[in-house]
């Protein structure tokens, strides 16, 4: 079957085309990814932003929203919502912060932690298979480019 996403596009007269273009290259880069952990994860209804989330409070200890946004690159808005879905599955928890009770302190719970343990060697393979096809040189060369795209470079 034909999928018209994946036709070459016909230089335009300008010659802009949209296949080359780098943002619409990460994002068909990003859509096959998430298909890829969606299929691999080892909890169907954990999203690749709730592990991300997941894993900065396992790595950051406990923190507040305002951490959290800053140690995943998650939006505001979409982390309130990831807050609310791991609340409810109990797998972090919220308190308030001891001093300053207007700010909430969020923390992974055990049965976090415990899904953690069961979905890094999940994780593992999703990112073996997003990048299946290159080869090690090319795997450094992506992975040392995207950081310098993202600005979290260490240069």
């Amino acid at each position: 079957m034909h999928d018209p996403d994946d036709a070459p596009e016909a230089p335009q007269a300008d010659g802009y085309v949209l296949a080359e273009q780098v943002g619409y290259l990460l994002r068909r880069a990003y859509q096959r990814h998430l298909a890829i952990f969606q299929a691999e994860a080892c909890d169907p209804q954990l999203t690749s932003v709730q592990f991300s989330t997941l894993c900065a409070l396992r790595d950051g200890g406990a923190q507040s929203q305002g951490q959290l946004v800053k140690a995943t690159g998650i939006d505001q808005a979409t982390i309130r919502g990831i807050v609310d879905r791991l609340k409810a599955r109990h797998l972090i928890a919220l308190s308030k912060d001891p001093g300053d009770a207007r700010k909430v302190i969020i923390a992974i719970t055990p049965a976090g932690s415990a899904l953690l343990d069961r979905m890094i060697p999940c994780a593992q393979l999703i990112t073996e298979l997003t990048l299946n096809g290159l080869n090690p040189a090319e795997r450094m060369a992506l992975l040392y480019t995207l950081k310098r795209i993202a600005g979290t470079d260490e240069d």
